[in-house]
């Protein structure tokens, strides 16, 4: 998915910043008595578990125990926003690049990844994968790095690897540091390959039309969707998991470590100009088995989250969230939250967004402007909050 952006980098802004430190730190020191030190500052409290939503012209950034507002940054273009992988920053997507935003500062700082069309973020066996659309490079880091680089330098130490040619991809690190990457030009996208610590290609299939989207499972294996199936990376090998229907688009997955199959969307028109799916698939990494089941209401992609023990789960435009069990693939819950809605034509307009941490799912009203929460283990709705703008991507540090 590309998208343009006019975005307005930090440096004005941490220019004013550094500035206005500057001129405070002065006039202390003249206000004080000769040989008398001014009393140091106490140092600036850090917002617990923050949550970070986008909007049009910045981004909101809100304390996890109340949910109050605790940042709102100004920033110009329409915005993408991942975990980084630390627990603190989170990273975001800009026309030129990847900015960090340390969310429980809260505050952007000067950490940027340049790439050609920024595009997916994928953290996963200690590392964070960056992927440049536009050149096909893939920048992989230790996200602990964030929190010690050095003043001065602009991002922690960083790998990288470029596909054969630029397009819409995705890459994800595996424990022994081997790395799945997609395969694909501008005009079409193909398959995967499997590379090792040192890039040699252990494994690679290109019976994948459409890959998009990434999801891993419990016990390691990778899954990424096609327009057909879906493809399991699991122990060295490539696996194709067909669709069963002649059309069968996964595009969007989510995964659980507690669990070994993973939940994806399903689409079977191939000619819509958007499709408004009913249907959620279900792969399992373990017997290459996949699994539809009929929602009876549509959602989007932003619809798919897991819940604390890998329950599926998924918002959708009835305005419920519905709690699956992936393995018998029963809808075992639904817990009404918001009013029903409609999803735009346009992927980048404001519509609803789930983002589950711990057991608690966080879902954005647009409408209304406010932010939801459901405990998941008591299915009870918590009190909900009012915003200042309309929420757009949602995620969490």
């Amino acid at each position: 998915m590309r998208h343009p952006t006019t975005p307005r980098t930090a440096a004005g802004l941490s220019a004013l910043l550094a500035l206005s430190l500057t001129l405070t730190a002065c006039g202390e020191q003249d206000g004080g008595s000769r040989g008398q030190r001014p009393a140091a500052k106490a140092p600036a409290a850090t917002v617990p578990d923050p949550l970070v939503a986008s909007y049009d012209g910045g981004l909101l950034v809100l304390r996890g125990d109340t949910l109050k507002v605790a940042a709102d940054l100004p920033l110009p273009g329409f915005l993408r926003v991942n975990p980084a992988g630390d627990g603190r920053h989170v990273l975001v997507s800009e026309a030129d690049g990847f900015r960090a935003l340390d969310a429980a500062a809260p505050a952007l700082t000067g950490i940027r990844f340049p790439a050609a069309d920024p595009g997916h973020v994928v953290h996963h066996a200690g590392r964070t994968a960056l992927f440049a659309d536009g050149s096909g490079e893939v920048t992989l880091f230790d996200p602990a790095a964030l929190r010690d680089v050095p003043a001065g330098e602009k991002k922690p130490p960083t790998d990288t690897y470029r596909a054969a040619r630029p397009h819409h991809g995705v890459a994800v690190t595996l424990p022994g540091g081997e790395l799945v990457s997609t395969l694909g030009t501008e005009e079409e996208r193909t398959g995967i390959e499997l590379l090792d610590k040192d890039r040699a290609v252990i494994a690679r299939s290109d019976k994948c039309p459409g890959v998009h989207g990434e999801a891993t499972a419990r016990g390691g294996a990778v899954v990424v969707g096609c327009e057909d199936g879906a493809l399991v990376v699991r122990d060295g090998r490539i696996t194709k998991v067909d669709s069963p229907t002649p059309y069968g688009r996964i595009g969007n997955q989510a995964g659980s470590e507690h669990s070994a199959v993973v939940l994806g969307d399903y689409k079977q028109d191939p000619d819509a100009e958007l499709e408004r799916p009913e249907k959620v698939s279900l792969i399992d990494t373990a017997t290459g088995r996949l699994t539809l089941v009929d929602l009876g209401t549509s959602y989007t992609f932003r619809s798919l989250g897991r819940g604390p023990h890998g329950e599926a789960l998924v918002l959708g435009t009835d305005g419920a969230l519905h709690i699956i069990d992936p393995g018998t693939g029963k809808i075992t819950r639904r817990v009404p939250v918001l009013d029903p809605w409609s999803e735009p034509l346009d992927w980048q307009r404001p519509r609803p967004s789930l983002f589950v941490r711990d057991h608690t799912a966080y879902i954005t009203d647009p409408a209304g402007k406010r932010l939801h929460t459901v405990d998941l283990e008591s299915a009870e709705r918590g009190t909900p909050v009012r915003l200042p703008h309309i929420p757009n991507e949602l995620t969490g540090a």
